[in-house]
């Protein structure tokens, strides 16, 4: 399999940035917080934390999931395992990006326990499974609400845009204390494992598997039925084969409206983070999947069914950019150097250890235009980020972030032989490299 690893370039900061140095942050375990709303091994944590401390790390990332805050009913928060975290963070000098998690955790790469969405969601969703995507097949995904009902109230009479602006609302005033601060930065989630996209590659119960095409996620009698199964090839199908109904005036009309839809439910709940986070100093943030594989096509099939109308022949990114650009949200997006007045930022995607792994994302911590990182997340902690060579090759890597990460040289292999796609949005053209085994 493709190592997929994210790299995200910006000329200014999330946290202290300097001249040339990036901050790092490491992303804390999925469960951190238990479904008790407890912390899970404080004690273990504190020393962890006061490890990263001592390597120079910046800060971590939590996920605040809605599944575990919102857990015993609507509007009744529990937020006292997250306080308890964030206390403890402060009194290590780290600062915390904290994640606004609205998707259930399970069925995806890296994740490591179960956390569903809260219980009077999935009641609801059992009453009415259409509260949730659906493919070609009828087969339902609750990973996420989907954004058919944004403005429907659904949800024991609030429209899943309320429940989101409520649950950010409630975060703001517990922890108001600690915004711009110890909490410097806000993301966003907008869908299926934070990001902003439809639950198109489901890996859950082995839906899909890499590189397959993934599938769209909105069907009635007029949606697309020549774009194959999640596992095809893009010439395996006539939606997505090298002329195909993709570029017709049809494929045209279908990919706009299905794209147009995803930046719209973006936007929503961007603005409505925009709204409520104003004035705490904390930045938003927002995240886009770095979808790589079948990037050589023309039809650019898993970006299309994901929602990112991307093809050879259209720029699908720009538009993203834009949009969060206007509220100043932090993109987080694959390996893009641009100029549309956005912000970005970087974390990898899969947890690696090794000395190779450290040196590719160094020799993606600058752009060529001399734009660097805003910040970059590493992702995970775990008990093997504190063995001794895998700890001394972080404090390593922290070291040379903070110096820019200039000048590194890197092996043309790795144990894996894995080779990285890396995707750069340069102006408005869009083209694709291969860069080093990573």
């Amino acid at each position: 399999m493709v190592r997929r690893r994210k790299c995200f370039m910006s000329s200014q900061g999330v946290g202290h940035l300097t001249s040339r140095g990036v901050p790092m942050f490491v992303m804390l375990p999925l469960d951190t917080v238990s479904i008790n709303g407890n912390l899970n091994r404080p004690w273990a944590l504190n020393a962890s934390l006061m490890a990263l401390k001592s390597a120079g790390v910046e800060g971590v990332m939590v996920d605040v999931w809605w599944g575990l805050v919102e857990k015993d009913g609507p509007l009744n928060y529990n937020w006292n395992g997250y306080l308890e975290l964030i206390q403890m963070a402060q009194r290590h000098g780290l600062k915390v990006q904290a994640v606004m998690s609205f998707h259930q955790c399970g069925g995806n790469v890296g994740d490591s326990c179960s956390i569903p969405l809260p219980p009077w969601t999935l009641e609801e969703i059992s009453k009415n499974p259409d509260l949730v995507y659906t493919d070609r097949s009828s087969r339902r995904n609750p990973e996420y609400i989907s954004l058919g009902c944004d403005s429907l109230p659904v949800l024991k009479g609030r429209t899943p845009i309320q429940a989101y602006s409520d649950y950010m609302r409630s975060f703001r005033d517990v922890f108001k204390d600690y915004l711009g601060g110890v909490i410097v930065e806000i993301q966003v989630g907008m869908g299926p494992c934070g990001e902003l996209r439809y639950p198109s590659y489901p890996e859950s119960n082995g839906t899909w598997r890499f590189p397959g095409i993934d599938e769209f996620q909105c069907y009635d009698k007029r949606g697309p039925h020549d774009a194959g199964q999640y596992n095809q090839f893009p010439e395996d199908t006539g939606f997505f084969r090298r002329e195909g109904t993709w570029n017709t005036e049809y494929g045209q009309f279908f990919l706009e409206w299905y794209s147009e839809k995803l930046l719209k439910h973006g936007d929503q709940v961007l603005g409505a983070a925009e709204g409520i986070f104003q004035g705490t100093r904390a930045k938003l943030s927002g995240n886009v999947a770095g979808i790589h594989w079948h990037y050589g096509s023309r039809s650019h099939a898993p970006e299309l069914t994901a929602g990112y109308y991307n093809t050879r022949y259209r720029d699908g990114y720009i538009l993203m950019a834009r949009a969060m650009g206007k509220r100043g949200v932090v993109l987080n997006f694959t390996c893009m150097e641009m100029t549309a007045g956005t912000e970005l930022s970087g974390e990898n995607a899969l947890p690696r250890y090794d000395e190779r792994a450290f040196g590719q994302i160094l020799a993606a911590s600058r752009s060529d235009s001399g734009n660097g990182l805003s910040a970059f997340t590493y992702l995970r902690m775990d008990n093997r980020l504190f063995e001794g060579e895998n700890f001394r090759n972080l404090v390593n890597f922290v070291i040379s972030m903070s110096e820019g990460g200039q000048d590194v040289r890197l092996s043309e292999e790795d144990t894996g032989h894995a080779t990285l796609y890396v995707g750069f949005l340069n102006n408005q053209d869009m083209e694709t490299k291969e860069a080093l085994p990573a």
